[in-house]
């Protein structure tokens, strides 16, 4: 069964980016696909501060990426980019911690014109630790999702048109695992015996 790494990026714990996350990850296993959520709070600050490479919590992350097929990261962006904890907790991945991922990213920001973060901020970032293929992502400001619309266990209420761009990110994530998987498959396959002919 696929499996997807959720990551959320937010310093707080009820942020709207990761009540987008667990959305998102609703969708997923509503489609039979394996998902574990982290969170930059899983590792200490601490350790994020001074780059401790070998920090625990930080090392079951790794672990857990390295046997992923695909990441959803979801984000606040603040002025332009997203928060100091997630670039800090980036930093610290192996150099190659995305190669042969898929990644889907989810930002929420203050308003539309921050909508190009994901291109400009996120993806280099993502392309840098390898990444295999870099999805759209889906970035929605904060007015399109209304306060005091938390609904429990980190889920939000959000319109339906954010319900379809969440949905429409979900399928593109899927349909790319699926393939690498078409591809893996055909790769692990020997190659057909092709029978000799007698040489007369």
């Amino acid at each position: 069964m696929p499996q997807v790494i959720a990551l959320s990026g937010s310093p707080s714990p009820n942020s709207k980016s990761a009540g987008l996350l667990r959305l998102a990850v609703d969708l997923l296993q509503a489609q039979q696909i394996r998902t574990e959520t982290f969170s930059v709070r899983d590792v200490p600050a601490e350790d994020l501060f001074h780059a401790r490479f070998d920090s625990p919590p930080l090392q079951r992350l790794v672990t857990r990426i390295a046997k992923a097929d695909a990441v959803v990261i979801a984000s606040p962006i603040y002025k332009a980019s997203y928060p100091g904890t997630l670039k800090a907790l980036l930093d610290l991945l192996p150099q190659k911690a995305f190669q042969g991922k898929t990644v889907l990213p989810l930002a929420t920001g203050g308003s539309a014109a921050h909508l190009l973060a994901i291109d400009y901020a996120f993806k280099p970032v993502f392309a840098a630790l390898g990444a295999t293929h870099l999805l759209a992502g889906v970035y929605v400001t904060d007015a399109e999702i209304q306060p005091g619309r938390a609904i429990g266990d980190g889920r939000i209420e959000v319109p339906e048109a954010i319900v379809r761009r969440l949905r429409d990110g979900v399928a593109a994530l899927i349909d790319a695992i699926r393939w690498q998987e078409h591809l893996r498959s055909e790769q692990s396959r020997e190659p057909a015996e092709i029978p000799l002919r007698a040489v007369r």
